[in-house]
């Protein structure tokens, strides 16, 4: 159990070492020397600089989502005028094309009567006479 910790501290201060070299030899990195509460200004301020850009980015991101919902929301919104229309246009066509096809059975069905009318006309032969079967 000690062997297995002490390779772990062993593992841990060659890692420590390693990074503290690499640090200092690309510069960037802060120098040890600084005090712990300019390390704490230091990381407010980066803290700050961060939830700017975070809200700044936030921001971005709800206009583009609502940029693309308007969108959307207008192609649904001409798609429903659309099938309205054409709704609208088929039950108009279905009701005409009901009144014609009525009023087209009326129109034959009131020929028929006149042409029974005329030939129940001109049967009889157009006088009266006395009926031969009653003698």
């Amino acid at each position: 159990m000690r062997l297995r910790q002490l390779c772990l501290l062993a593992v841990l201060t060659l890692g420590a070492m390693a990074q503290a070299e690499e640090a200092s030899n690309s510069g960037s990195a802060t120098p040890l020397s600084l005090s712990p509460h300019s390390q704490v200004t230091e990381l407010q301020q980066r803290l700050k600089e961060s939830e700017g850009l975070r809200e700044e980015l936030s921001k971005q991101l709800q206009s583009a989502q609502a940029t693309r919902e308007s969108a959307q929301l207008s192609r649904l919104r001409q798609e429903n005028q659309r099938l309205a229309q054409q709704l609208k246009e088929t039950q108009d066509g279905a009701l005409t094309r009901w009144l014609t096809e009525q009023q087209q059975w009326f129109v034959t069905g009131a020929g028929v009567a006149l042409i029974a009318l005329l030939c129940g006309i001109f049967a009889s032969g157009g006088h009266r006479r006395r009926r031969q079967w009653l003698n």
